[in-house]
């Protein structure tokens, strides 16, 4: 069986803590047509070493000044041959199998340009905090609802990069953000896999953490011109609704609603 090959770019500054388990999280996937790639941003904390540990198992690796994450992913994403990119945040994870998940769905629908899943969110000690279950994205649900998809279990086709370009190195907050609307405005092939491909980690020293109000600034410019009026809005929340139940996921759809009534009685 033929596998297509996945580049995976790991965009890495100062995060020794949990850049290994970053790390080890692709390369013991065992995908057997796997193309990794490390860019770090000079990193003076023990992340080197901890790369030099692996560099025989790298396709590449660079350790040097950059203009920030975006920079360092674009790097990565134009020298990848892969047949499939994406990037992994060097303190999140994949899980086992996701590359297959991957790959076997590649091969099944060869029309698909975007292939999704599901996440965990995580603390330090890669406990899960919370589960994320997604639906199949579309560009307007995205502008009616923020990130309804993350990197951490997001793969797209390398030859789209040719007609949409890279991610913008202007923005630092929500260049994924913006990067997916892109993708999903371009190219309809998008599908969503019932599988927990990955994780995002929250810890005190994340962006998303410590820059809430840049993020949402950020968003608001990225959507300013095509905002989605409440009622569409609405329509989008009762799509991603339907669709979860659909994916027969009642105890998660249960749980949210639990988590929205307690936090109205506070």
């Amino acid at each position: 069986m033929i596998y297509p090959k996945i580049s995976i770019i790991t965009p890495s500054f100062n995060q020794a803590e949990f850049l290994e388990r970053t790390i080890l999280s692709v390369l013991e996937q065992n995908y057997p047509n796997l193309e990794y790639i490390i860019i770090d941003g000079g990193s003076t904390d023990g992340s080197v070493e901890i790369i030099r540990k692996y560099e025989k198992r790298l396709a590449f690796w660079v350790s040097e000044k950059d203009r920030g994450q975006s920079h360092a992913i674009n790097k990565g994403l134009q020298m990848a041959a892969g047949d499939w990119v994406a990037w992994q945040n060097s303190d999140d994870i994949f899980y086992p199998d996701a590359f297959r998940h991957i790959g076997d769905a590649a091969r099944r629908r060869p029309q698909a340009r975007l292939i999704i899943g599901d996440i965990n969110l995580i603390d330090e000690s890669d406990r899960v905090i919370r589960e994320m279950k997604y639906v199949r994205p579309t560009y307007e649900a995205l502008l009616a609802e923020g990130m309804v998809l993350t990197n951490q279990a997001a793969f797209w086709r390398r030859d789209l990069h040719s007609r949409i370009g890279y991610l913008n190195e202007s923005l630092h907050y929500g260049f994924d953000y913006e990067w997916f609307l892109r993708i999903l405005k371009d190219a309809r092939g998008a599908i969503h896999l019932p599988y927990c491909l990955g994780a995002l980690r929250y810890h005190d020293a994340t962006k998303t953490s410590r820059s809430q109000a840049l993020f949402d600034a950020e968003y608001v410019s990225i959507r300013a011109g095509r905002e989605i009026p409440e009622w569409k809005k609405n329509i989008y929340r009762a799509r991603r609704l339907f669709l979860t139940l659909a994916n027969g996921e009642f105890s998660y759809v249960f749980r949210g609603i639990s988590r929205r009534a307690s936090r109205s009685i506070r």
